[in-house]
């Protein structure tokens, strides 16, 4: 069998069940919840995508950088990117990393100004995906011309999984992406059955989904349903983790007296 990508891993997910869903996300600073079904989230994937290579003319092999926190949003920016062939590139610190495009934060995007990127992509985190409340004008603001773009993408090539897929704490190829994907997802025995709760500290950098994206990958691989959600006190985040249904949890875990002790630690 040929080696695969992380899309490809995605597609299997997605063909379990489309509608059942995927990303539960919270947002502590606005109240908001959204979730999003594996078929909505795919429909964001497709439409990012094409944004990616119609919209922004991004080549197979140019790097985008991601200067996001961990949000519903930036894991769809990194499916989008492997699925046109590019290489996604995590920027955790205020020095941004060299790229044809970043994608900031509103926070950042006048450091992304100052890259010298060819396309500087602004995205305002909202739950729901609104645009930015003030984007400069040499910024493509994501929540208004994602809408615009197709709702299926083909990519205008196969996608080569020996090229490099993620940059890190070191390159990885697509291929490798996979092999990690597949190895948490055995380790942790992930199933479609699983909801894995992701906590993260307030405006976790990209860092918090593992220097190899082995959080995210893994439920993938594993084609279980993904929790974001922010490191609040214990008693809210039981009480949270509990009316969604988590059977496993990472990146903290609560108090060793909590009643969720079953939950499967993924640490």
């Amino acid at each position: 069998m040929s080696a695969r990508t992380p899309v490809d891993l995605w597609h299997s997910s997605l063909a379990v069940d489309p509608a059942r869903p995927f990303v539960t996300a919270y947002d502590d600073a606005t109240g908001g919840r959204v979730e999003l079904s594996h078929a909505t989230f795919d429909n964001w994937v497709a439409k990012t995508a094409n944004l990616i290579v119609d919209g922004l003319g991004a080549q197979p092999g140019e790097r985008v950088v991601l200067a996001l926190p961990a949000h519903w949003q930036s894991l769809v920016w990194l499916l989008a990117c492997w699925s046109a062939g590019v290489t996604a590139v995590a920027a955790d610190g205020a020095v941004l990393p060299e790229g044809e495009v970043v994608v900031a934060d509103a926070d950042r995007l006048t450091a992304a100004l100052d890259s010298g990127a060819r396309e500087v992509v602004g995205a305002s985190l909202h739950p729901l995906g609104l645009p930015l409340a003030q984007c400069p004008a040499a910024v493509v603001d994501y929540g208004v011309e994602v809408r615009g773009h197709g709702d299926r993408f083909v990519a205008p090539a196969p996608v080569d999984p020996s090229a490099v897929a993620f940059e890190g704490d070191r390159a990885y190829t697509g291929a490798e992406l996979v092999e990690v994907a597949e190895r948490h997802a055995v380790e942790w025995g992930l199933s479609a059955a699983d909801r894995v709760a992701l906590v993260t500290p307030p405006a976790g950098s990209l860092g918090v989904l593992g220097h190899d994206l082995s959080r995210f990958l893994g439920v993938i691989g594993g084609s279980a349903a993904l929790i974001l959600t922010s490191d609040i006190d214990s008693a809210t985040l039981q009480a949270r983790l509990a009316m969604e249904r988590a059977t496993a949890i990472t990146g903290a875990r609560p108090a060793p007296s909590s009643p969720m002790g079953a939950l499967k630690s993924l640490n």
